[in-house]
């Protein structure tokens, strides 16, 4: 299993901050978003960071939590980049974890 990692330099990301229109109007999917990869954003007050992550992690239990997370606190209505409310160290362990098991 593989899992990228594109971090983020520039400032710190909330929901709020991503322009929608841009995102769901983008037809063209980034350069290092592969085959069987999808992009998240790991979001918790002021720090964000950007993964690409691979489908498998679907499965992923710990995974599955942080999607549900998510559903409590967004609600369906999320339109464009998937945000996850979690530190972002809190994904890349339960993405590595994953990946040892």
């Amino acid at each position: 299993m593989g899992l990228w990692v594109s971090a983020s330099r520039g400032p710190a990301l909330n929901q709020e901050d991503f322009d929608e229109e841009q995102e769901v109007a983008s037809p063209t999917v980034p350069d290092d978003v592969k085959e069987g990869y999808f992009t998240v954003f790991a979001v918790k007050g002021k720090e964000a960071q950007r993964y690409v992550i691979e489908l498998d992690n679907l499965t992923n239990p710990g995974f599955l939590s942080l999607l549900e997370l998510a559903r409590e606190e967004y609600g369906f209505q999320q339109k464009g980049v998937l945000c996850l409310p979690c530190r972002p160290q809190e994904l890349q362990d339960i993405l590595q974890l994953w990946k040892l098991a």
